[in-house]
């Protein structure tokens, strides 16, 4: 007897003691079947088990204890779990029809099956030592500004293509070759019916795989009026609800194939940016007199600043001999610096403010409005209204303090102004007039 014969005989062995028993022959069948599968299913998960704890697991010793980095991109991308796949597969795929084979149809239904998982697994096997490649070649300097990705992502649909055509092949029992044939012919009609919603399922792939937009992500799309967090993703469109509480739904494609703004980074990042502009006026700006001096050291944040950076510009024109006289002789501190400077420390002790990000204070390209001032720094809280009402808060004394350092903010001339001019301008050239 052939080993062939002896399992086959081991199946059997539960139903035989059945009907020895003197139980129905179609009962019996029935029970050895079950048992087999439940037998079946228990050896699987056992081993399964015994590759997680034993196989997994010397992999990622074996990983640790080698120099390079490859290894370690194998076992974030799930490469051993999907290899120690293919051992509980080939038990299944060699024992089911020794299990079921009193039952012809549940062996093509189950090898169907089994070939699909098949072509899925070796999809998932492909993917991880593209994404490992992926992640390895990212650590090297000469890939660091190649688009690697891209050309991983063009492989990868090509894979899932030809995973698909092997599953409907499969399905159809037809070959693949001739599939292909037949497809081919009918593709011109197929894209000019289903041309959105191919668009739409390329595009809901891309979405996915490069991980542009997930459901509550806050994006801002201008084209379509578009600024609020993401509620639902489908095959053809993107649902946004709006702050205001109104929906807009955008293509799918359009994520892909236009330019939109995702706040994610912002909202998993410390700190959110606080980015505005003060407009001063450049006759205001002027270098700093004795009497400006004491007057300048009154301000507690920045008197300390203010002695010893003039004590060091006092030796410097000394060491040169300078003729401070003149005050553009040599160096002397402008009111714009000075004001610079207090905006500066003001941020460095505000309490909202994140101290381990950008706090940057900046002079712009002067318009004909004046020079702007800009104030670069992150908000500790990004809850879009106590953001608002830091930035404020910010501003509201930035702006109360330009008056101290003897500058002017710019303000475009009211019609209230232009009235108050005029009539100054009339009660001058016409003395005594009751106006």
């Amino acid at each position: 007897m052939n080993l062939s014969e002896g399992f086959k005989n081991l199946i059997c062995l539960f139903e035989t003691f059945l009907i020895d028993q003197g139980v129905n022959p179609t009962v019996a069948l029935y029970f050895n079947l079950l048992l087999n599968l439940l037998i079946l299913i228990l050896l699987i998960i056992g081993l399964n088990y015994l590759i997680k704890t034993f196989v997994i697991e010397a992999f990622k010793t074996f990983s640790n204890k080698t120099q390079t980095t490859f290894d370690d991109f194998l076992i974030k991308t799930k490469f051993p779990k999907y290899i120690g796949q293919i051992l509980p597969i080939i038990i299944v795929y060699l024992s089911l029809p020794y299990i079921l084979v009193d039952f012809p149809l549940a062996i093509k239904a189950f090898f169907y099956l089994i070939d699909i998982y098949i072509i899925l697994l070796i999809v998932w096997i492909i993917r991880s030592l593209l994404r490992t490649t992926k992640g390895y070649l990212k650590t090297l300097e000469n890939f660091q500004d190649k688009p690697v990705e891209s050309y991983i992502q063009v492989v990868m649909i090509i894979v899932w293509l030809f995973a698909l055509l092997f599953i409907v092949a499969e399905l159809t029992q037809k070959d693949v070759l001739k599939f292909i044939i037949s497809l081919g012919a009918a593709s011109a009609i197929l894209l000019l019916i289903f041309k959105d919603t191919i668009l739409g399922f390329v595009a809901s792939i891309q979405v996915t795989v490069n991980d542009i937009v997930r459901i509550g992500d806050w994006i801002t799309f201008s084209k379509y009026g578009a600024d609020g967090t993401v509620t639902e993703i489908t095959l053809a469109t993107v649902r946004v609800q709006n702050f205001d509480n109104t929906f807009t739904s955008i293509p799918t494609y359009s994520l892909i194939s236009e330019s939109f703004q995702n706040w994610r980074g912002m909202q998993e990042s410390p700190g959110r940016r606080i980015k505005r502009s003060i407009f001063i006026k450049q006759n205001s700006v002027k270098f700093i007199t004795p009497e400006d001096f004491e007057k300048f050291k009154n301000i507690q944040l920045i008197s300390t600043y203010l002695e010893e950076r003039q004590q060091e510009i006092n030796e410097y024109n000394k060491t040169n001999k300078v003729d401070t006289k003149l005050p553009l002789n040599g160096r002397n501190q402008t009111n714009l610096g000075i004001f610079r400077k207090y905006i500066d420390t003001y941020l460095n002790n505000h309490s909202a403010v994140h101290k381990e990000m950008y706090i940057i204070v900046r002079h712009l390209q002067p318009t004909e409005h004046g020079i702007p001032l800009e104030i670069l720094c992150f908000s500790r809280d990004k809850r879009w209204e106590n953001f608002e009402y830091i930035t404020a808060d910010i501003f509201d004394h930035v702006i109360a303090a330009v008056s101290f350092f003897d500058l002017q903010l710019f303000e475009a001339p009211s019609g209230d102004d232009i009235r108050d001019y005029l009539i100054k301008k009339d009660t001058v050239n016409t003395p005594g007039k009751n106006l």
